[in-house]
Parts: C-alpha cells; structure tokens; sequence
C-alpha cells in the first residue's frame, strides 16, 4: 500500500501513532489446532492467556509465546483503488481450506458450550446459528465463485467474515468429497458443491470499500487481516461526487462479473438497515447484485461478546473509545465512553488525552453507538 501521514490529533482524540503494527499470523492465534481434551468454555473473568495456554496445542507455543508489539493491529497504510499486495510474514499462513476448517472447529466448539439460557453469551449461541444458516443458504444458491465479501476491518464486518468462513467449510468439504454435509441438503446445494474445484480455490474476493480520509490503524488491520483469511480484496477509495460507493460496487463487478452476491456486515441499527432482511436484491439505480446480511440481527453487545469470547483480534481504535469506524474527518471517540477521574478537590471531572476513554466493547446501547460518527 502506498503511505500516508498520520492525521493531526484533534482535541480529546487518543493518538494511534504509539500503537505498533501485528503480523497477519496474529489473527489466526485463536484458531489453532486444539488438544483432545475437550475445550472449557471461557468465563467472562477467564484471562486471555490462560484460555489459550488451556486450548491451544503444545506444538502451537513458540507461535503463542511471540510477542508482536499491541495486541491488535495498526500500521500506516493507505492508497487508491488497487488490489492490495500481500504482506511478508515471519510465519507461513496455512492454506485456505486449513485457515476455515480451523475457524469452522473454534465456532463449534462455541457453541457446544454450555451458558445460561438468558445469558449475553446464549443469545449469541442462537445468532450464531442463524447466520450460519444464512451462509449454508446462500451457498445452496450460488457457486463459491459467484459470492464475494464487503469487508472494511470493522467489527461487523469482522463477525461477519468469521461466520462466513466457518460456513465455508462444510461446503468446500462436501465439494472435495462429493458427498453432502448432512441427509436433509438440497440437490441444489450437492450440485453448486461438486461444481466447486475444493483444492483449487485458494483466496476470496472482496471489496474495501474506503473513505478519502481513512484512519492508518484501520488500513494496517485490513491489510493484516485480508492476508490471514485469504482475501482477495479490491480496494476503492469514495470521494463523492466523483466516486461514490454506488460507482465503486459498478467498476467492481465490472471488474468480476460472475459475482452474483455480497456479504455485508450491515445491522439493523445502521442507517438504511431497518428494513433489510436476511437477503435483499440492491436497490434501484444500483447494480444489480443479491445482498447478504448473516449479522442483520444481531446487537452491538452480541457483536463484541462473540470478538471477545473467541479472542479475535480487531482494530486497536476500538480500545480507544470508538465504536464506529468511518473516516478521520466524521469518527471520534464515543462520548458515552469518556472516563471520568477524581480532581484534586474531591470533585470529578473528565480525563484528558491518551487513555481518556473507556474500550468500545464497555458500551451496551445499540442507539448509541454511532454517536462518535458526525
């Protein structure tokens, strides 16, 4: 990627250029292969570390134990329209198909865990399963080759890419097998399957679709994540008028026009989201293309629980106080998020400057979660 500079910190704005960059490797660490002692489910307390000492193999520690700077990723690239490069690693990426039969595992193994019904982690059991059901739904309808991905780093976006990959699996599966993932499967599905060249497909397009002023750390966790889950991303850079996100959606399926449907990382509470379903054809005026939403229904706090009970590594400026993600110029700091510390008087007062706000995933309201967007 071509470099930009750092924006200028506005007033109250944590600055990001402390933050070091993490390697590609770091987004796979929580889908390494597991023992055979049967996983613990992770309590809200449990801390990361032991969690993974308790659930990865012992083979895995050298590659546990590197330490890579912050625990989520940060660099400063940026550029225009372009396909982004891959970026060299200090450890090899396993292959597609063994990147989602790892992530296909750790998202089972999520849900056999055992919570209260009506508990925040339940509630994602059951989110979970549906959008896994939306993503075997959308593989019986079209060809792998026909699918692609709108992925921007987000946390959405990221729960989304998770979920689809973990579905991923089973098809692909049945595709090099020949052989349907259970009885009850579709002719339509064993068809689009054994269509499917398994051990041929070896990356996922998707489109980066990206405001003129984007933050550094959120192109570093693209970039970082697009080369651990093998995406092949097409990157656009909007500037309306002269490039909108409509235009950007027309060069790119110009570009790939055997692309039938996008996943999107859209909830209910994003603007233009109240009406969407699990599957909606574009609008008139767009090209035109199915739209896929596995996470249309699930909450904010549904959201970070299953980033955080699965250890995902996600973009550092969620630890900042944001909570929406948009460009330099419209995104701050959540205000519902502001620390407050004890003056020398005894009164209270706002904390200023680094560390002055509270991590995204502290919020609990899905209505305010965009009040750090302009």
């Amino acid at each position: 990627m071509a470099q930009s500079v750092v924006p200028g910190k506005r007033p109250d704005e944590p600055s990001v250029s402390t933050y070091s960059s993490t390697c590609a490797q770091d987004h796979l660490r929580p889908f390494q292969p597991v023992t055979t002692a049967p996983l613990e489910p992770r309590g809200a307390d449990q801390p990361t570390a032991t969690y993974l000492q308790n659930n990865q193999d012992l083979s895995d520690s050298t590659t546990l134990q590197k330490q890579n700077g912050s625990a989520h990723p940060h660099s400063n690239g940026n550029g225009n329209a372009s396909s982004t490069p891959a970026q060299s690693d200090e450890e090899e990426i396993p292959a597609l198909p063994t990147v989602i039969a790892r992530i296909h595992a750790r998202v089972q193994a999520f849900l056999e865990e055992s919570h209260p019904p009506n508990s925040l982690l339940a509630s994602v059991q059951q989110q979970t399963r549906i959008s896994l059901d939306v993503v075997t739904k959308a593989l019986t309808q079209y060809k792998f080759s026909e699918l692609s991905v709108s992925y921007n780093g987000g946390k959405d976006c990221l729960v989304m890419l998770i979920l689809f990959l973990a579905g991923l699996h089973p098809h692909l599966s049945a595709a090099q097998s020949n052989q349907p993932t259970t009885q009850s499967e579709s002719v339509t599905s064993t068809s689009n399957a054994n269509e499917e060249n398994a051990s041929s497909i070896s990356e996922i397009p998707a489109i980066y679709a990206l405001p003129p002023d984007p933050f550094p750390a959120v192109e570093d966790f693209v970039v970082t994540s697009a080369q651990a889950y093998h995406l092949q991303i097409t990157k656009y850079t909007t500037a309306p008028p002269a490039t909108t996100l409509r235009s950007s959606f027309e060069d790119y399926l110009s570009r790939h026009p055997s692309i039938r449907a996008i996943f999107v990382g859209t909830r209910r509470t994003d603007p233009h989201g109240a009406k969407l379903t699990h599957f909606d054809r574009t609008d008139q005026g767009w090209p035109d293309f199915m739209r896929v939403h596995p996470v249309i229904d699930w909450h904010y706090a549904e959201i970070w629980a299953f980033i955080r009970h699965l250890d995902l590594a996600y973009c550092c400026l969620y630890d900042m106080g944001y909570t929406s993600l948009g460009g330099t110029s419209d995104t701050h700091p959540n205000p519902k998020l502001r620390r407050a510390s004890e003056t020398g008087d005894g009164s209270v007062a706002e904390a200023e400057g680094d560390g002055g706000y509270l991590p995204a995933y502290e919020l609990t309201q899905d209505l305010e979660e965009r009040l750090g967007r302009n």
